[in-house]
């Protein structure tokens, strides 16, 4: 695929992302390249790759608008963790070398879906009383499962099973897995344990809390209250992830996360 078109996304609430953005913008110009920038909170589609400023936060409101488009994002983190992003400002030229070069591969993430609604990493249904647990009957394609008395419940993709879902007690997934996980959120028993399902199910969540109903979020970024079923499924436009050669997902967990590393090695 000859890129022709590119676009540069920062944020501007996060230090040293404008020196960051115009050292892309001054590599691509040296390619002879056609480049864009502008504001995450001014997103435009229309290109044929972009890169993504900032940290995950920005990273997941680009790729909920760029899957869509079906645009290739790829993330330069400035961020704290930098979990979705190949690269730092440090190594910011030689990723654009080897982009331009054609090293890198685009891997397809599934996302989830709610009316209006998708999301990268997950969806959150909480009660709207603060402090307090509530029941939620969770159905899988329109049969009953269970309920859960607890704060909440995380349905969650594979990109985003390293996020809120695995603070609350969930696994790790690969993220070419084809499935999400559903964890509740300090249940009031023992035997609520996450689940993971096909990706093709169709995963029904209601509250007993009627009417107050309950709050529900995306991507922790897009928030609204709810007083009925939320029914999800996936979505059917994948995020289209750029990864430079030679990265793997085993190689992020150890780095990023530290797995498996004894606490005094930290």
């Amino acid at each position: 695929m000859i890129l022709k078109k590119f676009a540069v996304v920062y944020n501007t609430n996060i230090e040293h992302s404008v020196e960051v953005k115009d050292e892309i913008v001054k590599l691509l110009i040296q390619n002879g390249k056609n480049v864009v920038t502008f504001d995450i909170d001014d997103l435009q589609s229309g290109f044929d790759f972009v890169f993504v400023v900032g940290g995950d936060g920005t990273i997941l409101k680009a790729a909920r608008f760029y899957s869509k488009c079906s645009t290739p994002i790829f993330g330069v983190n400035l961020g704290r963790l930098g979990f979705l992003s190949q690269c730092t400002a440090e190594n910011t030229k030689n990723a654009v070398n080897k982009i331009l070069n054609g090293e890198y591969t685009i891997d397809d993430r599934i996302m989830l879906r709610y009316d209006r609604y998708t999301a990268l990493n997950d969806f959150v249904i909480k009660s709207s009383l603060s402090g307090r647990t509530s029941k939620f009957s969770l159905k899988i394609n329109g049969k009953v499962v269970c309920d859960y008395l607890a704060d909440g419940i995380i349905i969650s993709t594979p990109t985003g099973s390293t996020a809120y879902g695995l603070s609350a007690g969930g696994p790790v997934m690969v993220p070419s897995l084809d499935a999400f996980v559903i964890v509740p959120i300090c249940p009031h028993t023992l035997t609520a344990r996450p689940l993971v399902v096909p990706d093709s199910e169709t995963i029904t969540i209601c509250s007993s809390n009627k009417p107050d109903g309950y709050f529900f979020s995306a991507d922790g970024q897009e928030f609204m209250r709810v007083n009925t079923e939320i029914t999800i499924n996936k979505y059917e436009c994948p995020v289209k992830l750029v990864l430079l050669d030679g990265t793997d997902f085993y190689t992020v967990l150890r780095d990023k996360l530290h797995w498996g590393t004894s606490p005094a090695k930290i």
